[in-house]
């Protein structure tokens, strides 16, 4: 079920929000209980078998929890053991579903042995839930978790608001709240903060980046066929309509996911702060999908030695989380370029400083200069990221580098030299959009206005902390407040929203 259709809007999330605090008029329990059985159903919906293969994901790991947790107090050797043998069995299973296919076809291509296997279809979300597992085993194992209410460890795997597309999340950070009394109590407070950030997700799914994928997808599939070549400006217009149509697409599920939880009393890690305006390729990371930067730093970095054991395995480590984040995203060769792109970045970041003795991110000419420059290395990485293979990837990179030359508008042409040989010109609408340059370029200057001059919501409603971890806020006469001015203006944006719902699309981070 999708966040963004009429069915979860007004059929299952009115249904779970009024049986969740009817149910907590008379019992704690039964609330979780009952959100518990509808985020089931909220995962069922795609596929219901798939419901029992996350069940049972769930009961063999409340067990493996429970027995680390005791067997911590006897004997740490032996927790270590089973710790081993539960992330073997979650990470075996993971690598079923998502890489075997993978596997066969590159060992056949290496082999030249023609392999045959049904196709394995992939359980959307699953990357999320076991890596949302696999943090409660490693924390169980540390000490910092425990859990012995399988109907509250339940409700925390499966949770509705982030368990298609994360936050991955930690025991830690949810189970105080599910445990606290005003949890389920209704606030209307909380409807009205969590409402009007849903309405903001939902506007930026489905007003902007369902848009920007009317210009992204015809370029990227023309380099994916290998036929016509593609010119600088087409490449260019693809590559910048995809980096912003994912940006307000995982933006707008960040605040959708939030705005859903806010609604139930219960606060979501903030895994989305304006990743754009990072003066370097490190802040990116601390901005972008944020729980599992965090994920990867503190499950796979820090045990690998993270800085600790000098420069060459730091910049070591880097890579090697880079490579496996990539491979996480996704089974191919692409994501793993992709992966190994800002490996790169990261370790010419951390030597760069190391060099200048510079860490300045304040606003000013060097943050200028910075966020352009780390802007456009995103860009580039996101080429491999969103093509079907390296072949596609490679021509849209041939394309951005000018390789075949220029497309202009026929208005140009009598002001180029002429030695300008491989320029070529056209009138009217672009032949990749069907629109004008002009438009298009409205269009991608319009999208970079925002995501560069406007406050992103944790700013805008700073006052009403919408996340764990709100970091920073903006004056307060221009941050939300609950007045009629704010509603009717929400209330506008929804009915947009909602007429534009005709064309639903999923969100990109679905596939992951």
């Amino acid at each position: 079920m999708l966040f963004n259709s009429y069915a979860f809007i007004f059929g299952f999330l009115p249904f779970t929000l009024a049986g969740y605090f009817l149910f907590a008029r008379s019992s704690h329990r039964l609330a979780a209980l009952w959100l518990t059985i509808t985020s089931l159903f909220f995962y069922g919906w795609w596929n219901p078998i798939f419901v029992v293969l996350m069940m049972a994901s769930i009961i063999v790991n409340y067990g493996f929890g429970y027995v680390i947790g005791h067997a911590q107090l006897r004997s740490a050797s032996r927790a270590k053991v089973i710790l081993v043998t539960a992330l073997v069995a979650n990470l075996g299973v993971l690598a079923y579903f998502k890489y075997a296919n993978f596997f066969i076809a590159n060992v056949g291509q290496l082999t030249g042995m023609k392999w045959t296997v049904e196709n394995i279809v992939l359980p959307i979300g699953i990357s999320f839930f076991t890596f949302t597992q696999i943090a409660f085993l490693v924390d169980v194992y540390r000490g910092i978790a425990r859990e012995y209410n399988f109907i509250h460890y339940t409700l925390f795997v499966t949770y509705f608001p982030h368990l298609i597309a994360g936050p991955v999340l930690h025991h830690k950070q949810m189970m105080p709240q599910f445990g606290h009394g005003d949890t389920y109590r209704f606030n209307i407070e909380n409807i009205n903060v969590g409402l009007t950030i849903f309405i903001v997700g939902l506007a930026k799914k489905v007003l902007l980046a369902d848009q920007f994928s009317l210009y992204a997808n015809p370029v990227f599939e023309m380099a994916e066929q290998g036929g016509e070549e593609l010119k600088l400006i087409e490449a260019w217009i693809g590559a910048l309509a995809y980096s912003l149509q994912l940006y307000f697409d995982f933006s707008g599920y960040s605040d959708m996911a939030i705005g859903l939880s806010r609604m139930f009393n219960v606060k979501l890690p903030l895994n989305f702060y304006s990743p754009y305006k990072s003066p370097n390729i490190i802040e990116f990371w601390r901005r972008w999908h944020m729980t599992l930067s965090t994920f990867l730093r503190d499950y796979l970095y820090v045990p690998l030695g993270g800085s600790r054991r000098g420069r060459p395995r730091r910049y070591a480590n880097l890579m090697a989380t880079m490579l496996l984040g990539g491979l996480w995203h996704g089974a191919g060769w692409n994501f793993v370029l992709w992966g190994g792109l800002h490996g790169m970045y990261l370790v010419i970041n951390h030597g760069w400083q190391r060099l200048t003795s510079s860490k300045e991110t304040s606003f000013g000419w060097r943050y200028i200069i910075g966020t352009g420059l780390t802007f456009v290395a995103v860009i580039v990485a996101w080429v491999p990221f969103r093509a079907t293979g390296i072949d596609a990837a490679l021509r849209m990179w041939a394309g951005m580098l000018g390789v075949n030359g220029i497309t202009l508008p026929q208005s140009l042409g009598p002001k180029l030299p002429a030695w300008v040989s491989k320029v070529s010109t056209f009138d009217g609408p672009t032949p990749l959009t069907g629109l004008s340059f002009k438009e298009v370029a409205l269009a991608v200057s319009i999208g970079l206005a925002i995501v560069w001059l406007l406050p992103n919501v944790q700013q805008w409603m700073s006052r009403y902390q919408p996340a764990l971890n709100s970091v920073c806020c903006v004056g307060a006469s221009k941050g939300w407040k609950p007045t009629t001015k704010y509603a009717l203006a929400a209330g506008a944006v929804f009915g947009i929203a909602l007429l534009s719902l005709n064309r639903v699309s999923t969100f990109l981070y679905f596939q992951f």
